[in-house]
């Protein structure tokens, strides 16, 4: 099967910056050449992509990606004739206070003439049949996403001398909250208690949190 992705510059940019750590921001676009840290980037992302998309076929057939080569200049980027259709799908990435970016996954409709009558049996038609199994995998899929919790007992704070000479045996001091803060995900999720259960330490939920205004 014979596709190609399509990226701009500033998606490469950004995602170069946020990879190794730095601060995300918005890119020149008018920018037309990589680095080779950025060359390394879009390998990461088109190994990420093949894998997706391979993964995205497997309930229809099985398909083989490899890569064939790169071209920095869409303009240059040949791999159909002017004259044959195209299958554009588009994805949209949005980062936060940044212009979203379009990742375009492009399909020559020759290449999937030949598999034009199992795809026309996998479409929804006009009836409102569901598609059972999928929901079902879909929701599945959702509800076993781990999402991290962690208690706050106390966030007591220390000065760089402080922190500088800590050595092993010295005791911080910490003034404990009237209720234990339970984040999900790093936000603020419930207000809990400390307690035991049967043996275990555990917190007592006890209402939801107050969401933080920024």
């Amino acid at each position: 099967m014979g596709l190609t992705s399509y990226t701009t510059g500033v998606a490469v940019s950004t995602l170069t910056a946020s990879f190794y750590g730095g601060s995300i921001y918005q890119a020149d676009p008018k920018r037309t050449e990589f680095t080779s840290t950025e060359e390394r980037v879009i390998e990461l992302v088109h190994e990420g992509l093949s894998e997706c998309l391979s993964n995205a076929w497997t309930d229809l057939m099985t398909i083989n990606l490899s890569h064939q080569g790169r071209e920095v200049n869409p303009q240059f980027a040949a791999f159909v004739d002017g004259s044959d259709l195209v299958i554009v799908c588009s994805f949209v990435v949005q980062l936060p206070d940044l212009d979203p970016v379009n990742f375009d996954i492009i399909y020559p409709l020759q290449t999937l003439r030949p598999i034009a009558s199992q795809l026309r049996s996998r479409t929804q038609t006009d009836s409102s049949e569901e598609d059972l199994g999928w929901r079902g995998r879909l929701e599945r899929a959702v509800l076993n996403v781990p999402l991290g919790l962690e208690a706050r007992l106390a966030e007591p704070s220390v000065t760089m001398t402080q922190l500088i000479f800590m050595k092993p045996g010295d005791v911080i001091p910490i003034q404990l909250n009237e209720a234990v803060e339970i984040c999900l995900e790093g936000q603020p999720f419930y207000l809990g208690e400390m307690g035991e259960v049967a043996g275990q330490s555990a917190i007592n939920l006890m209402k939801r949190a107050e969401t933080k205004s920024e």
